[in-house]
């Protein structure tokens, strides 16, 4: 199968929906050999049957991105199948939206569980691979424009993006030299079903009616507009690129 990717061993986590399954559908469609990760079991399983009844190779690996050992077994089923990892997408995250008053210590340490220690981790086992096979690699962090600039009621979720800005910077530093480029993207608001289920929750309305006017552009993304992004960045096209946070967002971050 041709494509950008043809060939090259891919882990997307938090692939079940939204961005990561819409990652995971483009990168299959571009010759990626896929390991595709979720804690959600079912949507899971319903997307590896789905792309592997379209042609692709793809295994499935439902686990935690916050637990060491899960973390390690995600990047593990890669090299396990294909014999190595070339691509992670850390992706998998969880949004909820708290001020300060509101969060609770538990939320703080939920958050940085699933969008910081996940992604330092799954980061952390992808590297250690792409090192002892000495293929190098390319590695796309999610991040957010609330990993970038300030935004009301993201008093948790907003500190831990920028953990994933911070991440995506000292990692491309640290591994440029060894072949590994680590970038990230920082969409704006994208209609996931996260977002999509906002109108339901105490305030959703009134928060995406304020946020729909801050992007220039006018609406929400959609996460195919986002995959492309990860795509160009994962790819060999982004060869010369590293330690950079591309907004996918409508022009927020420009004004």
């Amino acid at each position: 199968m041709g494509g950008r990717l043809a060939g090259k061993a891919a882990v997307v986590t938090g692939a079940a929906r939204g961005i990561g399954r819409a990652t995971a559908e483009l990168f299959a469609a571009e010759g990626a050999r896929l390991v595709v990760t979720d804690v959600d079991e079912g949507p899971l399983e319903e997307l590896r049957s789905a792309l592997a009844g379209a042609g692709a190779e793809v295994r499935s690996v439902v686990g935690d991105v916050a637990d060491p050992a899960d973390a390690r077994t995600m990047v593990g089923a890669a090299v396990d199948a294909y014999g190595r990892i070339d691509v992670l997408v850390a992706n998998a995250g969880i949004l909820p939206l708290h001020t300060v008053l509101e969060a609770t210590p538990e939320d703080w340490d939920r958050v940085m569980a699933v969008d910081g220690r996940g992604m330092f981790l799954t980061c952390k086992y992808a590297i250690e691979s792409m090192t002892g096979a000495g293929t190098g690699g390319s590695i796309v962090c999610l991040s957010s424009i609330s990993g970038l600039a300030g935004q009301s009621g993201q008093a948790v979720y907003g500190p831990a993006k920028f953990v994933a800005t911070g991440l995506t910077k000292h990692l491309a530093v640290e591994w440029a030299s060894r072949g590994i480029r680590v970038n990230a993207v920082a969409p704006g608001t994208i209609r996931t079903d996260r977002v999509r289920a906002l109108p339901d929750e105490p305030g959703g309305p009134a928060y995406l009616e304020a946020v729909l006017k801050q992007h220039p552009m006018g609406r929400l993304g959609e996460p195919s507009e986002v995959a492309r992004a990860i795509l160009f960045l994962a790819s060999d096209e982004a060869s010369f690129i590293t330690g950079a946070v591309l907004p996918v967002d409508g022009g927020y971050l420009a004004q």
